[in-house]
């Protein structure tokens, strides 16, 4: 099959490139910064495109032939530029589904997110005894965050599509779980952690301040490429959640980094990270610890049954890959997954924290 791939070169793509490459299939790669020529990059072909500038008719003649397009590319940093990241995650979407149509694509795979789906109450339709959501659970992102209030209405822009254009494409919206493997390892700490936070001190807190409650679905990066090329490769449509298990609590994470887990109530955590960040001490928004908290766990009954999907790697392994990772330096070679750097830091604080707008192309 010809699959075209956005984000291609990312936490998501990276892996997905090296699974389409083993299984055969001719891969078209779209990213804003062409990767170097090392595997697995040096496997596709590539286009340099900013889905947060492109239009569908800058992308039809890279479409064109594609028996399938998987749509990965997102943003997460900067967390104040919020219009960057509608224009990326909300018109990129707009963008790549319309080209689709234009170019004949019979089939689309949209990468969505558990924070897609609204805050879990108990009871209500999709929603199990123990919490967990199913495919037809309410959307509605946490209101806090960009990043959720951008996944719910690059949703809604699919289902109006689907309503006008009905199988022009075929979609298929995968609702992964957090997504870490050990090649993303500098990426989430670039994205994550304060700008001069040496990596190593992550297994040296005495103590993590967290609230108790906190419990996280994770998925290991190469299970989510195994969900988006079965997608793919089927034809599937409709909504399919992806997530390992077992849940991360707070006990499971201070007990990989080496800490004590004590009970910070999560209004007293919610204004910490809120402070900092007004202060740019660190790059977290207040709508990420609204989302750690509020985002559901996941059923993937669908996902087992229709894609033939299983996890390989447990939820707690896959925490404990990325740790390891992240204390250790490891990066991957592409510039979303690059090595963070003493001069990056630097930099950053030059312009007074995180970047909080992206230039013209």
């Amino acid at each position: 099959m010809r699959i075209v791939v956005t984000g291609a070169s990312g936490n998501v793509g990276t892996p997905l490139l090296r699974r389409l490459l083993a299984d055969g299939h001719e891969v078209v790669g779209l990213c804003r910064r062409i990767p170097p020529a090392t595997p697995p990059y040096s496997g596709a072909s590539w286009h340099r495109v900013d889905l947060s500038y492109a239009s569908a008719h800058d992308l039809v003649e890279i479409f064109r032939g594609a028996d399938a397009v998987i749509h990965l590319a997102w943003g997460f940093q900067p967390t104040r530029d919020v219009d960057h990241h509608h224009r990326l995650g909300v018109g990129g979407t707009a963008a790549v589904v319309e080209a689709c149509r234009l170019a004949g694509v019979p089939h689309l795979v949209h990468q969505s997110s558990v924070g897609a789906y609204a805050p879990v109450s108990d009871g209500g339709p999709g929603v199990s005894v123990d919490r967990r959501v199913s495919e037809d659970a309410e959307l509605g992102g946490v209101p806090t965050a960009a990043y959720n209030r951008h996944k719910t209405a690059a949703e809604q822009l699919l289902d109006r599509h689907e309503r006008k254009h009905p199988g022009a494409p075929t979609i298929a919206r995968m609702r992964p779980a957090f997504i870490v493997h050990a090649e993303a390892a500098s990426g989430l700490l670039r994205y994550f952690t304060p700008a001069l936070t040496p990596a190593r001190l992550l297994r040296a807190l005495p103590i993590l301040p967290v609230d108790r409650r906190l419990t996280v679905p994770l998925v290991h990066g190469d299970d989510m490429a195994s969900a988006l090329a079965a997608a793919a490769t089927s034809g599937a449509e409709g909504a399919f959640n992806i997530a390992a298990e077992p849940p991360i609590t707070l006990d499971m994470l201070a007990r990989e980094l080496g800490a004590r887990p004590v009970h910070l109530p999560y209004r007293v955590l919610r204004q910490l990270v809120h402070i900092s960040w007004l202060l740019r001490l660190q790059p977290i928004s207040i709508g990420w610890v609204d989302l750690a908290f509020g985002a559901p766990l996941m059923h993937t009954t669908r996902a087992r049954a229709e894609l033939g999907w299983r996890p390989t790697v447990a939820a707690d392994e896959a925490l404990r890959e990325v740790i390891d990772a992240i204390v250790a330096g490891r990066a991957g070679t592409s510039p979303p997954l690059r090595r963070r750097t003493l001069l990056d830091a630097l930099a950053g604080l030059c312009r007074g924290g995180a970047v909080d707008v992206r230039r013209l192309p």
